[in-house]
Formats: structure tokens, C-alpha cells, sequence
């Protein structure tokens, strides 16, 4: 099994994979987090969001995301066990980029979607799923009428560091074929990827 790409299989998260959804992000929900720092009004709300244990008020609005749909981002599974997780939707969802100091911008954003989170369970890390994920994010983007898809990695070769790789890494989105549109820290691109 060893130096085997697992392949996933892709699927939306729905209110019936909430228990999956669960399972990849742990207790904690990624330290209180449950996906909600993009979409919250300020850094305030988040911190106060993640605060009553496991982040309660952050998972309890994300699961009301959920439950109202879209599907906010999609699930990685390898057979039946859930093992990743990408949030893809229309950045004018995510309030927090256009507060961002790296990620607010002048360029045009009607029709851009954001993959802005990224989460791999322990176990699973380095073994090509992230790749996999934000493959399935442009398509999912792609077939819900987007024009272009945006990420927000981090520029490993820019800065030796692995911090905030939730946001994944240039290098992959450049496989990809995404272009550096923006950059406003050495390390943190934004790139887009043209769909039209």
C-alpha cells in the first residue's frame, strides 16, 4: 500500500454526511473553528464563536449552513471512511476576504468562487488527497456556473513554513493550472483559475 495515491470518492456535504462532516474536522472541530472564519462578521465574532467548549456557537451556525444548504464544500472518502474535506462556494459568501488584509481585492469578483479550508485527517496527510480535493472543488465550482475558481495557499518556496496550510499550497494549485493574480505577503498568493 505503500507510495499508493488513494483515490477518493467525492460527495457534497448534505445534513445526511453531518456525522462524516464530524469525523474529519474531530471534536474539536479544528480548533473551535467548524469552517466559519471566513464567514463570520470579524476576527471578534470568530474568537467569540470558538469560545463554550468545542467552538459550540461555530459548529451549531455551520450545521444551520448545512442544513439550509448549499452544500458548502465536499466531503473525501476512501471507500466508506470520510478522510478530507474542501469548502468551495461563491467568494461573496465569505465576508471575511473582503475584510482580509491578504485576500480583500480590486480585481473583479462576480462569478468567483473560493476554496477557502482544507482538511485532511492525521492519517491520511501526504498522500496526494489535497490535490484530489481541490480537483473535485473546480469542478463542482465549474457545474454550479462559476467563471473562475480562487485559492489562498501558502508559498512554501516563499517561506519555509507549513503554517496555515488549511489554505493548501502554491504547489498544488499550480498543478493545477492556477495563476498568481495577487500577493500581498511573501507568502500568501491569492491565484485564480480562468474557467471561461
Amino acid at each position: 500500500m505503500a507510495g499508493l495515491t488513494p483515490r477518493l470518492d467525492i460527495r457534497a456535504l448534505t445534513p445526511a454526511r453531518w456525522a462524516d462532516f464530524e469525523t474529519v474536522l474531530g471534536r474539536s472541530g479544528q480548533s473551535g473553528c467548524w469552517c466559519m472564519y471566513w464567514i463570520t462578521d470579524g476576527s471578534a465574532a470568530f474568537r467569540d464563536g470558538s469560545k463554550g467548549g468545542a467552538g459550540a456557537e461555530n459548529r451549531g451556525a455551520f450545521h444551520n449552513i448545512v442544513d439550509n444548504g448549499p452544500p458548502p464544500g465536499l466531503l473525501g472518502y476512501v471507500g466508506d471512511e470520510p478522510v478530507g474535506w474542501v469548502r468551495i462556494l461563491p467568494r461573496n459568501t465569505l465576508p471575511g476576504l473582503s475584510r482580509s488584509r491578504l485576500f480583500s481585492t480590486d480585481l473583479p469578483t462576480d462569478g468567483v468562487w473560493s476554496i477557502s479550508c482544507f482538511v485532511i485527517r492525521a492519517k491520511w496527510r501526504r498522500q496526494g488527497l489535497t490535490e484530489q480535493l481541490a480537483r473535485a472543488a473546480v469542478r463542482h465550482a465549474r457545474e454550479n456556473g462559476a467563471r473562475a475558481v480562487e485559492a489562498y495557499p501558502t508559498d512554501t518556496e516563499a517561506r519555509k513554513s507549513t503554517s496555515a496550510v488549511y489554505l493548501g499550497l502554491a504547489s498544488t494549485f499550480r498543478r493545477l493550472g492556477f495563476e498568481e493574480v495577487q500577493r500581498k505577503a511573501p507568502e500568501k498568493p491569492m491565484m485564480r483559475l480562468f474557467l471561461t
